[in-house]
């Protein structure tokens, strides 16, 4: 199945699905940096008990969209694109307004469950953009679209930080389902997919009959597939975390969740400016060669983390992470869109979703295990180490995958790819 594009503007649906998808990270974020605060005045006082919650929630909500993403992938191909991207912010928006009603921390963490299983955003935009986008285009039109799930990362913890300080935790989570609800709007209203089931020609036939497992399996697949694991599960590692470890470094009496904002949305920005600079020059340089050396640099970044003493050189050490990570993001995404068949694309990408969803579960289960039974620092230690060996993974199965295909490949066929 394809989405029909005749009269349609992928510019316009790629510009309005940055806006509508900017406005959902953001309020999916803004509780980013109280989220172990809000864990306290809901009855789990210790440091322990706030880690391992936070680290719970977080690797809850991202099983269960591992489990998930798969079949709204199938979903997307069989009945739209744009349906799929409605339904996860519409979902999206009653949990997290939902999040601000909670009186313990185990209907917090139901509610986060609840919110992996039925939204998954990101996956269902990405689908959509890489639908309609033309080839030649795709790793700015990604790129672009994942300076909005940046952006959002950026603002929305820091937005959030201050209100935080100001209003208190539960206001937040009811404009962060407001936001959620406009970028819903938008999309119905402002975008325009023409979505028909494909003809029975013999090369759609024989890229519906392509086993999943084939595809997955071809070439670089499985590593660029595999990198967006690695990076979820070592960012994720330190992301419930991040709170509790500006509270470690910070002066008594400090605006700890101001702080842990302005952390979250540095590295957010840095990450913005990264991915949209990166993805178009990733069109003319290679998204190969961009995306072995942006995962050496996150590799190599995390180590410094270890060693920081204030929340000023946390702030600029994680900055530049999320600079080096936004250069991963837009060239794996266009890697996979461009070793897929086009009928295919939903479930593919429903399956790196998934992926990166299993790690953002590894990750924060294995940091929270971490910072309470050796050290919090340790953290970015063992997330160096898991990046690297991605690295070089990437970088030999990449450099396989172009000494076989040779130095003028042509673009696969479905009939290519039903040969396997």
């Amino acid at each position: 199945m394809e989405s029909g594009t005749q009269g349609i503007s992928w510019q316009r649906n790629l510009y309005v699905l940055w806006i509508a998808e900017t406005l959902t990270i953001l309020g999916f974020c803004l509780a980013y940096p109280f989220l172990p605060f809000y864990l306290e005045e809901l009855g789990a006082t210790s440091f322990e008990s706030r880690a391992l919650w936070a680290g719970a929630m977080s690797a809850g909500s991202a099983a269960f969209m591992a489990i998930t993403a798969p079949f709204w992938g199938m979903a997307a191909d069989r009945w739209g694109r744009k349906p799929m991207v409605v339904r996860a912010m519409l979902c999206g928006a009653v949990t997290t307004a939902l999040m601000g009603l909670v009186v313990a921390p185990w209907q917090l963490l139901v509610l986060f469950i609840l919110d992996g299983a039925l939204s998954g955003t990101v996956a269902a935009a990405m689908t959509m953009v890489a639908a309609t986008t033309p080839r030649e285009r795709l790793g700015y039109a990604l790129g672009l679209l994942q300076t909005a799930i940046f952006t959002g990362f950026s603002l929305g913890p820091l937005i959030g930080g201050v209100l935080a300080d100001q209003i208190g935790y539960r206001p937040v989570f009811g404009i962060g389902a407001v936001l959620l609800f406009l970028a819903a709007g938008l999309v119905i209203t402002q975008t325009r997919e023409v979505f028909t089931p494909a003809g029975r020609s013999a090369g759609v036939e024989a890229a519906r009959a392509i086993p999943l497992k084939v595809i997955l399996m071809v070439g670089a697949l499985p590593a660029a597939v595999g990198i967006m694991l690695a990076l979820r599960a070592t960012t994720g590692a330190m992301q419930p975390l991040l709170p509790l470890f500006v509270e470690d470094l910070a002066a008594p009496g400090a605006r700890v969740a101001t702080l842990a904002g302005l952390t979250f949305g540095v590295s957010g920005i840095g990450s913005a400016v990264a991915s949209l600079v990166i993805g178009r020059a990733s069109d003319r340089i290679g998204h190969r060669l961009v995306l072995i050396v942006a995962c050496f640099s996150v590799a190599a970044l995390f180590l410094p983390l270890a060693l920081v003493q204030s929340p000023w050189q946390l702030i600029v050490c994680y900055g530049l992470l999320g600079v080096a990570t936004g250069g991963i993001i837009p060239s794996a995404q266009a890697v996979v869109a461009d070793l897929t068949p086009p009928e295919r694309r939903g479930v593919v990408f429903g399956v790196t979703s998934a992926a990166a969803s299993f790690g953002g579960f590894v990750g924060p289960v294995g940091g929270s295990l971490l910072a309470t039974t050796i050290d919090l620092r340790f953290v970015f230690v063992v997330s160096a180490a898991v990046m690297l060996v991605a690295a070089v993974w990437v970088t030999i199965a990449l450099n396989a995958a172009r000494a076989a295909a040779g130095p003028h490949p042509p673009a696969p066929s479905p009939n290519d790819w039903a040969r396997g």
